[in-house]
C-alpha cells in the first residue's frame, strides 16, 4: 500500500531506497519535517520517506517567512539533524540552490554529504518567494536548465544517485504553457521527479502529468488553502502522480497545540491530559528507553573507586537508579534514571535527598536485601519522592 515504510536495510544509500519508493507502484505520501522530532514522528507513523520545507525550517528555525531569509548553512545544519535522526529517505529542499550554478553545485554536494536522499531544486530569481504566494519571479527557461544540468554533473562528480526533483514556478510566474515547457526541458536535463507548483485546477494538474509520462510528477497538496486543488491520494494517482508532499500539516497543528497550551497556561491552568501525550509517553518519542537498553548494554566494565553498583559476585553492573518527584497534586514533575554508581550531583536536583546515603542503599540491595524501593517519603514542600534501584 502507498505510503507504508520501505526497510532500507543497515547500509543502503538512501538515494537508493527513494528510487525504489519511486519504481514502486502506487502514490506514495510524504509529510514535510522541520525539526527531528517531527522526522522522528512521520517515521514512526509509517511513512516511506518525507521531505523538509524551507516554510516550516524558516518557521521553525527562525521565527521568519519563508522569503529567501533562511541560508545554505542553516538548511544544511537542520538537514544533517533531520538526516541523523531517522532511516527514512528525506528530501530536502534547497530552494533555487542558493545562487548561480556554480553556487548550486556546491549546493547539492552539501546535500549529498548531509545524508539527504533527494533535493528539491526551483528555478526562482534571488531573493525567493514562498510558494503559492504573491512576488515571484523566475529565471530564464536557459538559465533554469542550466542549473539542473549543473546539479546532474554535482551528483555525477561525488560519485552520488542522489534524486533531483526539479521544480518551477512559471505557472504563477508567466504561465502554464511556459510551466510545461519548462518541465519538459528539466527532464532532457536529467531531472528525476518533476514539479510545477500552484497549479491551479484538476485540468492543469492533468496536463502536468502528461508531460514527459515516464518522469515521476510530484504534487503538492498545500494545507489550508492554496491555489491547488486538494484531492485524495486516489485521484492523484488516477491522474498520474507519484509522490504526494503535505508541506504545512505537522508545523500547523504545532502551532495551534503551542497556542493552546499557552492559552491555558496563561490562564493558570495545565493542559488537559488529552492534548498531549504523557511523560512516559514523550520520553518514549523522543528515545530515552532506547538509550536505557544502550546503557544497559555497555553497562559492563572494570571497576573504579567508589562504583556503589557492581554486583560483586557477579562483575556485572545492570542496576539503575530511579528518582520520581510529584507535586502535592500528583502531577509528575520528574522522571529520572542515572547509572547507580553515579550519583554525583543528584542533591543538586532533588535537594530533598541531601543528608540520605543512597549508596549505603543501594549496598543493601546489591548485598541481597533484595529490596527495589529504596526511599518513598513527603519533602518539606508536601512533594513525593520515590527512589528505585531497577
Amino acid at each position: 500500500m502507498a505510503g507504508l515504510a520501505v526497510s532500507s536495510g543497515s547500509h543502503e544509500p538512501a538515494a537508493k531506497v527513494l528510487r525504489r519508493i519511486l519504481e514502486s507502484p502506487g502514490v506514495h505520501l510524504g509529510p514535510a519535517c522541520f525539526d527531528g522530532l517531527s522526522a522522528k514522528l512521520i517515521e514512526a507513523a509509517g511513512f516511506s520517506y518525507c521531505f523538509t520545507s524551507g516554510f516550516s525550517i524558516s518557521a521553525a528555525r527562525l521565527g521568519l517567512p519563508d522569503t529567501g531569509l533562511i541560508s545554505y548553512g542553516e538548511m544544511l545544519d537542520q538537514g544533517r539533524l533531520l538526516t541523523e535522526a531517522v532511516s527514512i529517505p528525506i528530501i530536502g529542499d534547497a530552494d533555487n540552490g542558493y545562487g548561480n550554478p556554480i553556487n548550486l553545485k556546491r549546493t547539492v554536494k552539501g546535500f549529498i554529504r548531509a545524508g539527504f536522499a533527494g533535493i528539491l531544486l526551483e528555478d526562482q530569481v534571488s531573493p525567493k518567494a514562498c510558494g503559492h504566494t504573491r512576488g515571484r519571479k523566475v529565471v530564464s527557461l536557459q538559465e533554469a536548465v542550466i542549473k539542473i544540468k549543473a546539479a546532474v554533473d554535482a551528483r555525477a562528480e561525488i560519485g552520488s544517485d542522489i534524486v533531483i526533483v526539479a521544480r518551477t514556478d512559471a505557472r504563477q510566474a508567466v504561465s502554464l504553457d511556459e510551466a510545461l515547457l519548462r518541465t519538459k526541458a528539466f527532464a532532457d536535463a536529467g531531472a528525476d521527479v518533476l514539479f510545477i507548483d500552484a497549479l491551479a485546477s484538476v485540468e492543469e494538474m492533468r496536463a502536468f502529468c502528461q508531460v514527459s509520462p515516464h518522469i515521476p510528477k510530484m504534487a503538492n497538496m498545500l494545507e489550508g488553502g492554496g491555489k491547488t486543488p486538494i484531492l485524495t491520494p486516489q485521484q492523484l494517482e488516477d491522474i498520474g502522480y507519484k509522490i504526494v508532499v503535505y508541506p504545512l500539516s505537522l508545523i500547523g497543528v504545532s502551532i495551534r497545540a503551542m497556542q493552546d497550551a499557552l492559552a491555558a497556561l496563561k490562564g493558570g491552568r495545565i493542559p488537559p491530559p488529552e492534548s498531549m501525550p504523557s511523560f512516559e509517553e514523550i520520553k518514549d518519542i523522543v528515545g530515552f528507553n532506547t538509550y536505557y537498553e544502550e546503557e544497559k548494554r555497555y553497562a559492563t566494565g572494570a571497576s573504579s573507586e567508589g562504583d556503589i553498583s557492581r554486583d560483586p559476585s557477579s562483575g556485572v553492573r545492570p542496576q539503575t537508579l530511579r528518582v520520581k518527584v510529584a507535586d502535592k497534586d500528583g502531577l509528575e514533575k520528574l522522571d529520572l534514571r542515572i547509572p547507580a554508581g553515579s550519583l554525583d550531583g543528584l542533591t543538586n536536583i532533588v535537594p530533598a535527598l541531601a543528608g540520605v546515603n543512597i549508596k549505603e542503599l543501594v549496598d543493601d540491595v546489591v548485598e541481597g536485601n533484595g529490596r527495589k524501593k529504596l526511599l518513598d517519603f513527603n519533602d518539606s514542600m508536601d512533594e513525593r519522592i520515590q527512589v528505585f534501584l531497577e
